[in-house]
């Protein structure tokens, strides 16, 4: 295989689970001798984790859907650069690269990171042919699950021959044993951590009220929140007027997220809409149990030996989950176990990289 110049386009600089695993991805390309760039098309604070070179456009959020000027400025970085092969990864940079090679073109292929299931956010016929039109212009697809894949080529009608799938991986690293800054995580009581955004379809509010029915059996319960987003506030108000302002924590972002799920109990997800979510994975990495809707490619790793899978809104049903995680059992220490050797087998970065590399190399000829 030839050595390829790799760009990737990231939304902004935030430790969000599309941006870090980007980061990783291209962090092990570069291990490979391959050159690799990583680009951020909106203003952002985190620091990223990527050893190369990382060039923030910093473009107006509110320009997203017209930028004439980001984008001539993106395609004279990717003529620079000489690029083989833009990869989007998620949201609005799709938008972003397709209209940049439309106004300004340019010969590098053009490939999206399909994270979701698409067809649950097109609500209408605008959004579904203005979405049609960037999709059209695409190279290739790569999608985070089948069920992810399968969906986007039902709504696009899109060719079998120009997507497949890759799911995303897990980062092989050293776990330190303490969480310095978190002294309520030592104790006799069960810890359970959620990681993810605040927005709709993370079901923050739902969960509040799973967890409030698990502090009626473990009082001391804690719930671990880790993440941001424009509902947090919101958020906040619903724990405060369940009287569970010492039970549960929000931690914003974290860099010490494995840390975390490692003196964690269990790991939960009621997810409304996902495509397969990196911190499952992790979680299993961690070898903490994983309680979860089934939605999205979820169910492509949740499985009945794995961890606990629970149709969607089911609350009842995830809270006995959940309950039976916390009470553990050698029936659970089994599904840990398999869980855990299944993330080895498959889903470790070092091995999802080559699949990526592969793609590209067929892509770029």
């Amino acid at each position: 295989m030839s050595k390829l110049k790799i760009l990737q386009i990231i939304q902004k600089p935030q430790l969000r689970g599309a941006e870090i695993f980007a980061c990783q991805l291209s962090n092990h390309l570069l291990e490979q001798e391959h050159e690799v760039m990583v680009v951020s098309v909106f203003p952002g604070d985190a620091e990223l984790p990527f050893q190369g070179k990382v060039v923030k456009l910093d473009r107006p959020q509110n320009k997203r859907f017209f930028d004439p000027n980001g984008w001539k400025e993106f395609s004279k970085l990717v003529k620079d650069f000489n690029a083989d092969i833009i990869q989007a990864n998620a949201g609005d940079t799709l938008k972003f690269m397709v209209s940049s090679k439309m106004f300004y073109p340019f010969e590098a292929k053009i490939i999206f990171r399909n994270a979701n299931k698409m067809g649950d956010f097109i609500d209408s016929k605008f959004k579904y042919y203005l979405n049609k039109a960037y999709v059209s212009r695409l190279d290739y697809v790569i999608s985070v699950s089948k069920e992810c894949q399968i969906d986007f080529q039902q709504t696009f009608n899109f060719p079998d021959e120009k997507i497949s799938t890759v799911e995303i991986g897990v980062e092989h690293q050293y776990i330190d044993e303490d969480v310095h800054d978190l002294n309520f995580l030592e104790g006799n009581h069960k810890v359970i951590t959620h990681i993810g955004g605040y927005v709709p379809e993370k079901n923050h509010l739902r969960l509040i009220h799973i967890f409030k029915q698990i502090t009626y059996d473990y009082p001391n319960a804690k719930l671990l929140l880790i993440g941001k987003g424009h509902l947090e506030e919101k958020v906040r108000k619903e724990v405060k007027s369940l009287n569970l302002d010492k039970n549960i924590h929000f931690l914003g972002y974290r860099n010490d997220v494995l840390e975390i799920l490692s003196h964690s109990d269990a790991f939960v997800l009621p997810s409304l809409i996902e495509g397969l979510p990196g911190v499952i994975l992790e979680a299993m990495y961690c070898k903490t149990p994983v309680v979860a809707y089934n939605v999205g490619g979820v169910k492509e790793v949740v499985k009945h030996d794995t961890g606990w899978l629970v149709e969607k809104n089911d609350e009842e049903t995830f809270i006995n989950s959940l309950r039976e995680v916390l009470n553990s059992d050698s029936q659970s220490a089994s599904k840990i176990q398999n869980a855990n050797k299944m993330i080895h087998d498959r889903f470790l970065n070092k091995i999802i990289s080559k699949r990526f590399l592969s793609i590209y190399d067929e892509v770029k000829n």
